[in-house]
């Protein structure tokens, strides 16, 4: 068993459609079958290709009909789970194939649309793998549903849905992140300029970032009401530091013989701090930026927690939680997660577009 797993792709797809698969087995559904032999067909015309173009389309072709035999297979009749080795076994030999076609597809252009094939084929492989296992080995909802479970409640639960992403990002997320990065950025630069500030700032600074948010969101609530405004003074507390730290860092970070020359040349500091500082800060400044980005949408959830009104991300996985209704918890967590990635690509975008000349974007 030990040397069949360790098998290639070809010989493991080989051998999984002669290990049993429930009761009826793979000839008991023909189109499962037929798929399978065509996934088997184009990993092993795929070892030895003509061309690269041609071995990533010839396992393109095969991931994608590779892909739907589990998914047929597991519409029939069962057993299943254990009782299924020949389905796993395939499923090892596809994983093999979607292994190598990341691989090949590694080497295309990082830029522009040729960069998103690779992040995006891996992203939909891992919906695929858990759409099959928790279906193949019939974990109940309650505990893990599946992709195409949570798919339905974000396209039939949009009523409820989009008023608590409205409520949570649209209304705290955004506007604590506003505040607490604009109010970050203002203090570092009025601290560089103050010494003393500097030295008081930094110990008070980091012991209130070090205060967890289950700690002081109950006490925002209490003074700032149930409503979107007490999620926003969380996420001000929590994105503030950050911001606070990264900018510091970022204006001292000029070199020496730069200020110099700055001063040098009868520079002001204000002079010296918009053309040279600054702009050697930016690098800093987005990186808390990209920090606050997840931090913020995190703080706004978790703030929900402890009081809010019948609305928000945060409010609805309580109360989905305490109805067994995870499907919908998944859901939220989905919008969550794809807010808090889109927000994060976003800053990054701006990121490229601003310090372009950064060292770590040269080609």
């Amino acid at each position: 068993m030990r040397r069949l797993l360790s098998a290639p792709a070809p010989l493991r797809m080989l051998a999984s459609l002669l290990a049993p698969v429930g009761d009826s087995g793979w000839l008991g559904n023909a189109s499962a079958f037929a798929c399978a032999l065509v996934a088997l067909l184009g990993a092993t015309l795929g070892l030895r290709p003509s061309t690269p173009s041609a071995e990533r389309r010839i396992a393109a072709a095969a991931l994608l009909v590779g892909a739907v035999a589990p998914l047929l297979l597991l519409q029939g009749p069962g057993p299943f789970g254990t009782a299924a080795p020949g389905l796993w076994l395939f499923l090892s030999g596809w994983v093999l194939l979607l292994w190598r076609t990341l691989a090949a597809l590694s080497g295309l252009s990082r830029r522009g649309l040729g960069a998103l094939v690779a992040p995006a084929l891996f992203g939909a492989a891992l919906l695929y793998l858990w759409q099959v296992v928790v279906v193949g080995f019939e974990v109940p909802r309650v505990l893990l549903p599946t992709p195409a479970q949570v798919g339905h409640i974000l396209a039939t639960r949009r009523d409820i849905l989009w008023p608590d992403f409205q409520q949570t990002f649209l209304k705290a997320v955004v506007a604590g992140y506003a505040i607490g990065c604009i109010a970050g950025f203002v203090v570092a630069v009025v601290a560089d300029r103050v010494p003393f500030l500097k030295r008081g700032l930094l110990p008070l600074s980091g012991l209130v970032s070090a205060v967890p948010i289950v700690g002081i969101a109950p006490i925002l609530v209490m003074w700032f009401g149930f409503d979107w405004q007490s999620k926003a003074a969380v996420v001000v507390v929590v994105t503030f530091f950050p911001m606070l730290v990264n900018t510091l860092a970022g204006l001292a970070a000029a070199d020496a013989m730069q200020r110099d020359l700055m001063h040098s040349y009868a520079a002001s500091y204000t002079q010296t701090l918009m053309k040279l500082r600054l702009p050697a800060a930016l690098p800093f400044v987005f990186n808390a930026l990209k920090i606050n980005s997840t931090l913020a949408l995190i703080a706004a959830i978790v703030a929900e927690f402890f009081g809010s009104p019948i609305l928000g991300l945060g409010f609805r996985i309580s109360a989905e939680v305490a109805r067994l209704n995870v499907d919908v918890v998944w859901a939220v967590i989905a919008i969550a997660a794809l807010a808090g990635s889109m927000f994060y690509g976003l800053i990054a975008a701006v990121e490229r577009a601003c310090t372009f000349w950064h060292p770590s974007y040269r080609t």
